[in-house]
Parts: structure tokens; C-alpha cells; sequence
């Protein structure tokens, strides 16, 4: 004989089996959920306008002089032969000395990143005392730096460069400023990817013999390669647009040049948008070139980020 009426539903069995359930409690929740969607999405538009503002401006104001064949191919000097825009002139100057200083800030930013990166993850965290220690100073000291401003940074470089060795500023020392600002982001984002390399791996390749040098070099390097690679290229677009190192560290130069130990200073776009910036007001032909590159910046910066994520993906472990 069956316990269950047939008139009875399975609802009416789960009330009477729960008569403390409160049915209203499910709508609540979703109430709760679509409130919180609606914060979510209402911060999120709220955060974009400022960013597509920008965006706009810069595109709508600076899109003339970057669509010039003078603004690539001229710099601010000299004449101009027929068939260039005498007005707006040109910005090859400054994006080479803006690529040339981050190649030489990633050259030598990104080992020094990277070695700090896997002695604190592969020998501070499962090394002796004194492992430990070390590695817990420099963590502390990576942290410091992350934190400290690009003029200090500029200013640590000075005092060095010129007040210690008793040197002349050359566009190096710009360099060596932007190296600092670079090591504490790629260090992070390095000791993260190492973090993410599964145990297991190690613990094979330390049962088979292999020695911790050889496993760290041949399998947890070529395992996070993928996001060491994106985090050292989004830190290299990172520096690329500080200014107070190339203000305070070389002179600007108008013309083309391509030696960072040279003593006649170098050109950038930081700078070129600094020069130009104070006669703006009084002169369209400024505006023109501060908008112009101030595109120029960002193009570049978004050619790394899409350069990087493109290298992520095809450096990525293939499961």
C-alpha cells in the first residue's frame, strides 16, 4: 500500500515535510541578485566614460597628425621638402628614442625580473633559514619599489650618476630610472606565473634526479614562459609613457638620434607632449602635434599589450 496520496504533489509533501521553509526566501535572493548585477554593471559604465572619453578626444583631436605621412617619416627640424605638412611636421624622433630607451630599460630590466622572481619562488619559499630571510628582504625591498614615484626614482639615478661617479647625464640614465620602475612589475607578475606551475611537476623531476637548476630551466620556465612573457611586455608598456625620468634625466632634442651615451640629450614623446604643451593655448600647430603624440603613446602601448597576448598564446603549454 503506497504512503503518498494520489491527490498529493511533490510540493505539498515538501511543505509538510519542511513546515518551516519559507517560500518567499528563493525571490529574495534573486531580488538580491539582480540588485547587485545592476551595481556591477552600473560601476562598470561608470568607470568606462572617463576611459572612452579620453579615448575620443585623443582619436578625435590627434587623428590628423598621425594619419600624416610628415608625422612618421620628419622630425621637428630642418625644412621640409614639397609634398610634407610644413605645420605639423614630424614625430620620427620621438618614437625612436621613446623605442630605443624601453629596448634598452627591457634588456636590462627583464632578467634582473625574472632571476628575482624564481629565487623567490624556488628558493626562498623551500630554502633554509637564511633563504628565507634573504627572500623575505627582498620581497620587501620589490614592494618598495612598486610604490616609490617615477621623479624619485629619477632622482636616485642623478644622485648616483652624477653626484657619486661624478659623470655627465646622458639618455642611459633614462634607462636606469625606468629599469627601476620596471623590475617590481615583471618580478610580481613572474613570481605569480611560477606559482601557478603545478607541484607534481618538481616533485617528477626531482624523483627522476634531475637537479633543482635544470628543473627550474628545463620545466617550470618553459611551463609559465606564456605569462612571463606578457607580464615583462605589459611592464615595458608601463614605463613607456613616465615623463618625469626623461624631464629630469636628458634634455630634449629635436633632431634624430640614435645614441643613448650622447650628450646632446634625446627626443621622446613624453618630452615632445611637455615641449609643446606650454604654447598650446596660442598655437593650433602645438595642439595638433600634443594630440598627435599623444595617439602616437598610445598606439604604441596598445601594440605591446596585443603583442604580448599574442606571444602568450603561442609560447602557452599545449595540454
Amino acid at each position: 500500500m503506497s504512503t503518498m496520496d494520489q491527490g498529493s504533489s511533490p510540493a505539498t509533501i515538501g511543505e509538510e515535510a519542511l513546515p518551516g521553509l519559507d517560500t518567499g526566501r528563493s525571490g529574495g535572493r534573486a531580488l538580491k541578485n539582480n540588485l547587485a548585477t545592476v551595481l556591477i554593471w552600473l560601476a562598470f559604465l561608470i568607470a568606462l566614460i572617463p576611459l572612452v572619453w579620453i579615448l575620443w578626444e585623443v582619436i578625435s583631436k590627434g587623428a590628423h597628425s598621425v594619419t600624416s605621412a610628415t608625422w612618421w617619416q620628419k622630425d621637428q627640424s630642418g625644412a621640409l621638402p614639397p609634398g610634407f605638412d610644413h605645420n605639423i611636421r614630424g614625430a620620427r624622433h620621438a618614437i625612436v628614442g621613446t623605442l630605443e630607451i624601453g629596448l634598452i630599460t627591457a634588456i636590462i630590466a627583464i632578467p634582473i625580473a625574472v632571476l628575482t622572481a624564481i629565487y623567490l619562488v624556488e628558493y626562498g619559499r623551500a630554502g633554509g633559514n637564511l633563504n628565507r630571510r634573504i627572500a623575505r628582504v627582498v620581497s620587501f625591498m620589490v614592494d618598495i619599489l612598486s610604490g616609490i614615484p617615477s621623479i624619485v626614482a629619477a632622482l636616485f639615478v642623478f644622485a648616483v650618476w652624477v653626484t657619486t661617479l661624478n659623470l655627465h647625464l646622458v639618455p642611459f640614465c633614462v634607462s636606469l630610472a625606468l629599469t627601476m620602475l620596471m623590475i617590481p612589475v615583471v618580478t610580481r607578475s613572474t613570481e605569480e606565473m611560477l606559482k601557478l606551475v603545478p607541484t607534481e611537476l618538481r616533485e617528477a623531476s626531482y624523483a627522476l634526479g634531475v637537479p633543482k637548476w635544470k628543473t627550474v630551466l628545463r620545466i617550470v620556465l618553459p611551463t609559465s614562459i606564456s605569462g612571463i612573457i606578457t607580464g615583462a611586455l605589459l611592464g615595458l608598456a608601463r614605463v613607456l609613457g613616465e615623463t618625469a625620468p626623461w624631464l629630469f634625466l636628458t634634455t630634449y632634442f629635436a633632431y634624430l638620434t640614435y645614441s643613448p651615451f650622447g650628450g646632446n640629450g634625446i627626443a621622446s614623446l613624453p618630452t615632445l607632449i611637455s615641449g609643446q604643451a606650454d604654447n598650446m593655448s596660442g598655437a593650433p600647430i602645438s595642439a595638433d602635434r600634443v594630440w598627435g603624440a599623444a595617439l602616437t603613446l598610445i598606439i604604441i602601448v596598445l601594440a605591446i599589450n596585443l603583442l604580448g597576448r599574442l606571444l602568450g598564446r603561442l609560447t602557452r603549454v599545449k595540454s
